[in-house]
């Protein structure tokens, strides 16, 4: 009875939230307290909760000062050159922005930390699709699925907790899937350049005039031409023919219609600031001078974070902490930081919480359990020689309707044992429950998520309707290239 009810929970969950019949907050919240209630242990709810809050409460501090720390360097302008160097690359071309957003992403997620990475990604990201009229989703499903392949790394957390359970060297585990992790990757890359031809097929080739000749003209577009005198005309230009893409060079030659002109004074976009103030090359939160003081103290951080001098949410607090005081010593203009960035914090740190009742009544009323044992109950004795292909397949769901300490501490451990029996080895099993994390970073029991969709104004519901199909692939992909490597 827990097994079914532990998945119509789920399934319930997802529905209502898919469906916007319910807010993620008030869905995490209210439906694990019924069902709760359905299962005959209501009165132990209190202590349910408590504990999950418990367990995430480092998470929520982490995630809660992670905003303010990463809100301060961008409002300091610390990005601005990536945005820039992005900008370059992309031109307005919607196809090269899909593509830079992997990028970008894969190459943050080397701090390990998919906040971070979210943050940072959103605020280079954002202001250029918004411009371009691209779409939100697709920026913030190629984020996640970028981040889930490398999660992965050793100090990602996967990859660590599977070691743990398991008793295994942690690059035992992660060396030998470099390879399938790299065609995960290329997977990422090359999902990215199809969406971006799409995006390109339905809007057209963008280009912003001098973008690449002129600094100013980069900084326009990210300000978005919405309260000053500046403005920043959009030719659009269409291909003909067969609709196949091509560079903004090269879309306006033979056969391509006339070169359609619009100004930015036209545009029903151009007034909206939301989003693009953040990066006003002009804002009066720049500090220029101490940009190499601000550049050295986030590569401190993060490499404390990997080292593990300091937990995470105590490296947070102290850089969030030091990072006011040096860029904002007056006392009014750190109340105003903060401020600006409270509505994030709240958002975020509020879903932590939430989530924390979701988990706590699967964890607590014994769903989770008896899920886990039902799914390794239910392999059938000839798949025995084949468990690392078992064991990679049901990563794939399991780390997205559970916690990876659910799964790589509760799961796991049964999993390997059935292998053992099978004479497959506990390394392949634990290089199989990887495969699945390019699925797991939009899961609703991830809190980073939250701060992805947070920033990029999308609802929970439309990125996981958008995001999930690709993200299995990636997985599947990861594992084929496992197995056909004779890695798993």
């Amino acid at each position: 009875m827990l097994t079914i009810l532990g998945f119509v929970m789920i399934a319930t969950f997802l529905v209502l939230i898919m469906m916007k019949k319910m807010s993620p907050i008030a869905a995490l919240v209210l439906i694990p307290a019924l069902f709760c209630v359905f299962v005959g242990k209501g009165a132990h709810l209190g202590e349910y909760v408590l504990e999950g809050v418990g367990n995430l409460a480092p998470t929520a501090a982490m995630l809660m000062f992670a905003i303010v720390y990463f809100g301060v360097m961008i409002d300091v302008g610390l990005f601005d050159p990536i945005v820039r160097g992005i900008l370059r690359f992309c031109k307005a071309d919607p196809m090269r922005v899909v593509v830079g957003t992997a990028v970008l992403a894969a190459i943050v997620s080397l701090d390990g930390d998919g906040s971070t990475t979210f943050m940072i990604t959103v605020s280079a990201m954002y202001p250029l699709y918004k411009r371009l009229k691209m779409s939100l989703v697709v920026m913030t499903g190629v984020a996640a699925t970028a981040n889930g392949v490398m999660n992965t790394l050793p100090w990602g957390g996967p990859t660590a907790r599977a070691a743990t359970a398991l008793k295994v060297d942690a690059a035992d585990i992660f060396v030998p899937m470099i390879p399938a992790l790299a065609m995960g990757l290329v997977a990422v890359f090359l999902l990215s350049y199809a969406l971006g031809l799409r995006e390109r097929k339905r809007l057209g080739v963008l280009s912003l005039d001098e973008v690449l000749e002129k600094e100013t003209a980069d900084e326009t577009v990210l300000v978005g031409a919405g309260g000053g005198e500046e403005r920043t005309s959009l030719t659009k230009k269409t291909t003909g023919g067969s609709g196949s893409g091509t560079g903004a060079a090269g879309a306006g030659g033979a056969g391509a219609d006339a070169p359609a002109t619009r100004d930015a004074s036209d545009d029903p976009d151009a007034s909206d600031d939301d989003g693009f103030q953040a990066l006003d090359p002009h804002r009066a939160t720049l500090r220029p001078k101490l940009y190499w003081f601000n550049a050295s103290l986030t590569v401190l951080l993060l490499t404390a974070m990997i080292m593990e001098w300091l937990p995470i949410p105590v490296l947070f607090l102290l850089g969030a902490a030091l990072a006011l005081t040096v860029n904002f010593p007056h006392m009014p203009d750190q109340k105003a930081r903060i401020a600006a960035h409270a509505e994030n914090v709240l958002n975020v740190t509020g879903m932590v919480f939430a989530a924390a009742v979701f988990t706590g009544v699967l964890t607590g009323t014994g769903m989770v359990e008896h899920m886990a044992d039902w799914l390794v109950g239910a392999i059938p004795e000839g798949m025995g020689p084949h468990m690392g292909l078992v064991t990679g397949l049901l990563s794939i769901p399991l780390t997205y309707f559970m916690s990876n300490d659910g799964f790589y501490f509760g799961v796991l451990p049964v999993l390997a044992e059935a292998g053992q029996a099978h004479g497959v080895s506990t390394l392949e099993i634990a290089r199989a429950s990887i495969a699945g994390q390019a699925l797991h970073m939009s899961s609703p029991l991830v809190p980073a998520v939250y701060v992805l969709v947070g920033m990029a104004k999308v609802e929970f519901g439309d990125h996981t309707r958008f995001t999930v199909k690709w993200a299995v692939l990636t997985s599947l992909v990861v594992l084929g290239a496992g197995i056909l490597f004779g890695i798993i």
